[in-house]
């Protein structure tokens, strides 16, 4: 059974100049243990979409399901099932890396012995155990990046989303986080809903890409399909494969969905 659904989900704003249509109807399948590559172009809608799923930002039509709760229905059940990883994480560097573990779990009303054993088998997992007692703010970029990824994973949720998580990183962090990230699949059985503008990341990581522009879906399937596809051959790149589907970012007036 599918982790999360979406149908015609969709998102406007209203501007001075006249409503703005971000998302015009992303239909989303994701199933348990995927890794799912989502990918745009800047302007495509991947971001409001990301928020949506997230219940950051209401829909304003369509519907979704996440982790078996409806989002319009029961934003406090996704919320309670999802881990979100943002751009830019958003912890205190004057407190230590084992105070905000703890915090994260209490808010999700773990006892204070299991948030602290919690924060505990987090920091062994990921590679900060011994950094437990470090402030946040002197920790390196991988570091900070890795402890995001932990305060997401707190109360063991079903479904991750990481947006952007390895901008700014130097290669080895990079691809430390690349196995952290292959880890949580193969290891935990997670379900990974991954945001990125690295195409090398998404071809290396997913299991399967949905690329969006225009605020719809214009293709989706694995990298191997995809290339074949709209690359020329599987031995084209992931780089050709999105500038043939996005015309380099631009966004294609009203491009038709495409299944492969």
């Amino acid at each position: 059974m599918a982790v999360l659904t979406t149908s015609g989900l969709a998102r406007a704003f209203r501007t001075k100049r006249g409503p703005v249509e971000a998302v015009r109807g992303i239909d989303l399948t994701v199933e348990p243990g995927e890794i799912l590559g989502f990918l745009g172009p800047n302007g495509a809608g991947k971001t409001t979409t990301l928020r949506m799923l997230t219940t950051l930002l209401p829909p304003t039509g369509g519907t979704a399901t996440v982790a078996g709760h409806d989002l319009a229905r029961d934003p406090a059940g996704v919320r309670r099932e999802i881990g979100y990883v943002a751009q830019t994480g958003g912890v205190d560097p004057t407190v230590s890396v084992r105070e905000e573990l703890v915090t994260q779990g209490r808010l999700y009303r773990l006892a204070r012995g299991r948030a602290a054993a919690r924060a505990t088998e987090l920091a062994r997992d990921l590679g900060l155990a011994d950094l437990l007692d470090r402030p946040c703010g002197a920790l390196s970029g991988g570091q900070r990046r890795r402890l995001d990824i932990a305060l997401g994973l707190v109360h063991r949720p079903k479904i991750l989303f990481l947006d952007e998580p390895t901008t700014g990183l130097d290669p080895g962090s990079r691809a430390d986080l690349w196995d952290l990230i292959r880890a949580l699949r193969d290891d935990d059985g997670m379900t990974v809903f991954l945001t990125t503008h690295y195409l090398d990341e998404a071809d290396a990581l997913a299991d399967r890409l949905v690329i969006v522009d225009h605020g719809r879906v214009a293709a989706e399937g694995t990298s191997a399909e995809l290339k074949a596809a709209y690359g020329g051959s599987p031995e084209a790149t992931l780089q050709d494969t999105f500038i043939a589907l996005t015309g380099r970012g631009t966004p294609r007036p009203d491009p038709a969905p495409l299944t492969v």
